[in-house]
């Protein structure tokens, strides 16, 4: 087991967290599936059989983080793959926001992407390899009415995927961004999904095969930001 990569998903839901879940322990990698209620994606790892574990981790808390890396890499190994996939978001108008809201939204979607990325990049610089994978979304673009609560945090884990790219990769650390510029198929948008033409849905499944792509690429042509959309969205 000793050549078997590991992977840290941060963030995992029924949607793309699992999915990411399933396509690195299909590559052969031991997968840590980390989320703020263990209970709720044990059923997730039990799928994955030996080769995947449940861990509890608000990404908000840093001892939790640290915690969660701590462990992960007793139980599992040294990640060579940390996707962060954490968020929150509450459709308000500006006028109608509580500081309270704004701020959960921001520590979930940035400040959480900060201590994950922080605590696998020591790793990973001491180990002069590894990919870290922040998951974007269209708001990381640009801010849309009453949808303040997600640009802010999108828009700054974008700016510190890009800052920490510039800074680790000399090191050998590969930081990608991913901007998911559509909806992801699943059984919210259900209805939506027979209005659309086939695949006019993000598959969970082949987002999660590119972040695979972007852990295998070679240095020499390193992604930094890739975006991916359904064929029949309008950007």
């Amino acid at each position: 087991m000793a050549d078997v990569e590991t992977a840290i998903v941060v963030g995992v839901g029924p949607g793309l967290g699992a999915a990411l879940g399933r396509c690195f322990a299909g590559a052969g990698m031991r997968v840590a599936l980390a989320a703020r209620n263990r209970d709720s994606i044990a059923p997730f790892a039990a799928e994955l059989g030996d080769m995947a574990r449940a861990y509890a981790c608000d990404a908000t808390d840093e001892a939790q983080v640290e915690a969660l890396f701590e462990q992960a890499e007793a139980e599992l190994g040294a990640p060579s793959l940390v996707a962060f996939n954490a968020g929150a978001f509450v459709r308000k108008g500006i006028l109608e926001t509580e500081t309270e809201e704004f701020e959960r939204c921001w520590r979930v979607g940035c400040l959480g992407g900060f201590l994950v990325g922080r605590a696998a990049a020591r790793g990973m610089t001491a180990r002069g390899r590894g990919t870290i994978v922040f998951t974007g979304a269209t708001a990381s673009l640009r801010g849309g009415a009453n949808f303040h609560n997600l640009a802010v945090p999108k828009f700054g884990l974008r700016a510190l995927a890009q800052s920490m790219a510039r800074e680790l990769g000399p090191k050998g650390v590969h930081v990608a961004h991913v901007i998911i510029d559509g909806q992801i198929l699943s059984d919210r948008y259900a209805d939506l999904a027979r209005e659309r033409p086939e695949d006019g849905l993000l598959s969970p499944d082949a987002i999660a095969s590119n972040y695979l792509h972007l852990h295998r690429q070679h240095r020499s042509a390193w992604s930094q930001e890739i975006d991916l959309r359904p064929w029949v969205e309008k950007f």
